[in-house]
């Protein structure tokens, strides 16, 4: 018998109706805050990614040479497929721009928890806006997701740093710009290694550096407020120009926790420039979400990344996102007790006798054709008691009885499978008496 291939799902209906409520509360949740939905090709060029990441991510791909000669991959992430869509209609586009894609990802790697090679992420993103309000809405529609699924304060936080913090920190410490992105490599992984260890690497790139650099950036990565983080830069002794750039910089970090808190997110997001973001493109804000009663990987990741899009080939344009995957979401949402299960049922089942049985068809027709979900039973020899049975079963929440009694005088009995209780319903009038009873879609 075949199996799945390692890392790759299988979805059985009771685990697909959960992705399928899952995906309805994103969507619901983003396009409340005004995103529209876009998508586009799951097979890329190979060189857009890149592009974007460098030659090091090809390994980490599912890669191939099409029957064209060119290289190609399955997407692992979706924003260089934004940064090219958006790149070509940038001129044209009313700004913001306001986009959230719901999309399967392909990544080449070892299958672990919270980890496979498909995955479905959402992408929510807003380009063309240069100023913190972006990013603002960016971590408020995040909370928004969260929320949508019942989980407070109580169960996630959001980690909030920004890249610009470390960029005055290497201005400090000497850093050249060649050796920036392995500091920041290093401090990605503070959490993960040990002084000795992450020392030792470090100073294979910035030489007797490295170990200043770790135990400042601790105490960077220590400070959680908005007070330590203007005193920590009044102690940088940077240049006076460089003095004024931080200063205005710690005024939009006022302007973003202001608005954070007007927008009911104070109780969510915790100052952490311990966040780094590992990826080199952003050159913001960055923040990631976390469970707060076990440790488990980030249910969210994301920032402001305003040199993407130039960088891919479009005209400069400003940018913050975010992505969230499924795997690790349903992990959280199992750990809370939140999982989803509106599972997509039928709601009418048809009971009725061989001589009922044209009769019953042709309102089985119009009940479906106005969006009801309706079944019945394929033995046509079962009595009404077996098939009252099988509907019982069925998880119907009614059944539409077309005995001989009732349809002598036009009528249907509407029982209710839950309570046993039934009623006698024209057939005329029978499509408004399901309307009311709200038994449509799901």
């Amino acid at each position: 018998m075949f199996e799945s291939l390692p890392g790759f799902r299988d979805f059985y209906p009771e685990d697909f109706g959960v992705r399928q409520a899952l995906f309805q509360r994103w969507k619901e949740a983003v396009e409340s805050a005004g995103f529209v939905g876009y998508d586009g090709p799951v097979l890329e060029p190979l060189e857009l990614y890149i592009e974007k990441s460098g030659e090091e991510i090809v390994e980490q791909l599912f890669h191939f040479v099409d029957k064209g000669g060119r290289r190609v991959a399955l997407r692992p992430e979706m924003t260089p497929t934004l940064g090219r869509m958006a790149g070509a209609r940038a001129n044209g586009m009313r700004k913001p721009v306001k986009w959230y894609n719901i999309g399967d990802h392909f990544r080449f790697e070892r299958p672990q928890k919270g980890r496979t090679r498909c995955f479905t992420q959402l992408n929510v993103d807003i380009l063309g806006e240069p100023g913190v309000a972006a990013d603002a809405e960016s971590i408020h529609t995040l909370v928004l997701v969260f929320r949508s699924f019942g989980l407070t304060c109580e169960d996630f936080y959001i980690r909030l740093s920004d890249r610009e913090l470390w960029s005055f920190a290497m201005d400090a410490w000497g850093v050249s710009a060649d050796k920036r992105g392995y500091v920041l490599s290093a401090i990605d992984k503070m959490e993960r290694m040990d002084r000795e260890a992450l020392v030792s690497w470090l100073s294979e790139h910035v030489g007797e550096l490295a170990g200043l650099i770790y135990d400042d950036a601790r105490k960077l990565a220590a400070i959680h407020d908005l007070d330590g983080l203007i005193a920590w830069g009044r102690s940088l002794g940077l240049s006076a120009e460089r003095r004024e750039v931080l200063d205005a910089r710690m005024a939009e970090w006022s302007v973003l926790m202001g608005a954070l808190r007007d927008l009911g997110c104070g109780d969510y997001v915790v100052i952490d420039p311990g966040i780094v973001r590992g990826l080199a493109y952003y050159t913001g804000f960055v923040f990631e979400a976390f469970e707060k009663r076990r440790k488990s990987r980030a249910l969210a990741g994301g920032g402001r990344y305003d040199n993407l899009v130039g960088k891919l080939g479009g005209p400069d344009l400003h940018a913050v996102g975010w992505a969230m995957g499924d795997v690790t979401m349903l992990d959280c949402l199992e750990f809370c007790g939140k999982t989803p299960h509106e599972a997509v049922r039928p709601k009418l089942f048809m009971v009725f006798g061989e001589s009922e049985r044209g009769v019953c068809f042709g309102d089985v027709d119009a009940l479906r054709s106005a969006g009801c979900r309706v079944v019945y039973s394929y033995r046509s020899n079962a009595g009404y008691g077996k098939q009252l049975k099988e509907a019982s079963q069925s998880g119907c929440s009614h059944a539409l009885i077309y005995g001989p009694d009732e349809l002598a005088v036009g009528e249907v009995t509407v029982k209710d499978l839950a309570s046993g209780t039934g009623i006698r319903v024209k057939r005329e009038e029978l499509a408004a008496y399901i309307g009311a009873l709200d038994l449509k879609g799901s």
